[in-house]
């Protein structure tokens, strides 16, 4: 039985979600997501929406939790939205944004200039004496985590000194350098 599958989903004001065949599209302030699904029935009844799975095999039962997840971050993306905050780390690193082009001085011979989607919304925050952030603000929850994982797989951090690029309150286990 899935636990998170069962839960039902709240349907705040200004949200409408509608269910065509396979194609569940969520319609919200902030955008619209469409979303295809199999092996599970969704319902949607007043302020809220239900996911039924057919019977009880084992593929029924993974999708079950899963569409309702999906489906979940969709209302959420579309009343809320989605942000990450990365922070670069390390001695003359930094960070700007000229519209959506984000542009990256990350210790390389030269700068990483990336074309970010027209359905996030880019801003760099940069103050003395403090760590260079990339926030990144969107309504697809799914779009916003692949840009900050490619953004962080330039310079991931390393284990001695920490330097990179980390996710705003991440917690790096360190190691012991040389022992004297």
């Amino acid at each position: 039985m899935s636990r998170i599958g069962n839960n039902p989903i709240a349907i705040p004001e200004g949200v409408t979600i509608e269910i065509k065949d396979s194609l569940i599209t969520v319609k919200g302030k902030l955008g619209e997501l469409t979303q295809e699904f199999s092996g599970v029935d969704v319902k949607v009844e007043d302020k809220e929406a239900f996911v039924k799975r057919p019977s009880d095999s084992k593929e029924h039962k993974a999708k079950h939790g899963l569409y309702r997840s999906l489906i979940l971050n969709m209302v959420e993306g579309v009343s809320k939205g989605w942000t990450k905050e990365l922070e670069l780390v390390g001695v003359g690193y930094r960070a700007s944004n000229q519209g959506q082009k984000l542009d990256l001085a990350l210790g390389f011979s030269h700068n990483i200039v990336i074309d970010l989607a027209p359905e996030v919304q880019v801003e760099t925050i940069s103050e003395k004496g403090k760590n260079p952030i990339v926030k990144l603000t969107s309504h697809d929850k799914q779009l916003v985590g692949q840009i900050a994982a490619k953004i962080r797989s330039f310079r991931k951090p390393e284990p001695y000194k920490g330097k990179g690029i980390k996710f705003v309150g991440e917690i790096l286990r360190r190691k012991a350098g040389k022992s004297a």
